[in-house]
C-alpha cells in the first residue's frame, strides 16, 4: 500500500507540474518559456543520440562520488560512534572542514586535479562524505551500552557487532543523509560540468543556452529532474526495504 501511494503522489506531481508549465507558458506566449507538449517532442527526437550520452555521464559522476562517499565516511561515522577516543580525535577536523562551502572548493580541486572527472566526481564525494560521518557518527552514538551485551557475554567480534547491531541501527540516519546531500550535489554537479567537458547534463544544458536554443534547454533541465527523482525515488525504496522496522 506505501509504494502504491508514493506512486501516485509522484504522477499527481509530475501532472501538476506539467499544467502549471502550460499555464504559465500560455499566459507568457514567450519563447524563453516553451510549452511542454514541444520539449518532450524534441527530448524524444534528441534522447537516444545525444541527451542519453550527457545523462550517462552525469549519472556515472553522481554514482561513483556517492559511492566513494559511503565507502569513506560510513566506516568513519561507525569508528566515530562507537569509540569515543576517536571522535574525540577527528570531530575537530571534522567541525573545521564540514561548514565549508564545498563549492568553495573548486578552485583548489580544479588546480590540484584538473578539470577532468576527477575533480568533478571528488566535489560530489565531499558534498555527501561528511554528511554520511555525521549521520552514522551520531546514529552509532546513541545506541544504548546494554543493546551489546548479548554479543559481547557470547564473544562477538567488532565486525559482528557492526554486523548485528550497528548496521541496522544507523541504516534510517544513513539513508536521511545521502538524501538531504543528494540534491546539493546534483546542483554542484550541474556548475562543475560547465567546465573542461563537452560531456555532462549541465554542459549541455548551459551549451544550449549559449546558443538561444531554448528547447534543448528545457530539455536538459527535464532530463536533470528526472534523474533527480530516479534518485530519491531509489532511495526511498531502499529505505522501504532496508528499514521497514524505522516505518509506522
Amino acid at each position: 500500500m506505501m509504494a502504491k501511494i508514493s506512486l501516485r503522489m509522484f504522477v499527481l506531481g509530475i501532472v501538476f507540474s506539467l499544467a502549471l508549465w502550460v499555464v504559465v507558458a500560455h499566459l507568457l506566449a514567450m519563447p524563453v518559456i516553451p510549452p511542454p507538449e514541444q520539449v518532450l517532442l524534441r527530448l524524444a527526437q534528441k534522447f537516444t543520440d545525444v541527451i542519453a550520452v550527457h545523462a550517462g555521464y552525469s549519472l556515472m559522476r553522481i554514482v561513483l562520488g556517492l559511492a566513494a562517499a559511503v565507502a569513506v565516511g560510513y566506516p568513519v561515522g561507525v569508528l566515530m560512534g562507537y569509540f569515543p577516543r576517536v571522535n574525540r580525535l577527528l570531530a575537530p577536523l571534522l567541525y573545521l572542514t564540514y561548514p565549508v562551502p564545498k563549492i568553495a572548493l573548486l578552485p583548489v580541486v580544479m588546480l590540484l586535479f584538473g578539470v577532468g572527472e576527477t575533480s568533478k566526481m571528488l566535489l560530489v564525494f565531499l558534498i555527501i562524505v561528511f554528511q554520511v560521518v555525521v549521520a552514522v557518527r551520531d546514529a552509532v552514538a546513541v545506541i544504548p551500552s546494554e543493546t551489546y551485551a548479548p554479543l559481547r557475554v557470547l564473544g562477538a567480534s567488532f565486525a559482528q557487532i557492526v554486523r548485528h547491531i550497528i548496521v541496522p541501527a544507523s541504516r534510517p540516519k544513513f539513508i536521511t543523509a545521502v538524501r538531504v546531500a543528494m540534491a546539493t550535489a546534483i546542483s554542484v554537479l550541474f556548475f562543475t560540468e560547465t567546465f573542461g567537458t563537452q560531456y555532462g547534463i549541465g554542459y549541455y544544458i548551459m551549451d544550449a543556452w549559449l546558443r538561444v536554443n531554448y528547447l534543448d534547454m528545457y530539455a536538459g533541465i527535464v532530463v536533470l529532474s528526472t534523474m533527480g527523482l530516479l534518485l530519491f525515488a531509489l532511495l526511498d525504496w531502499a529505505e522501504r526495504r532496508l528499514c521497514a522496522w524505522n516505518r509506522s
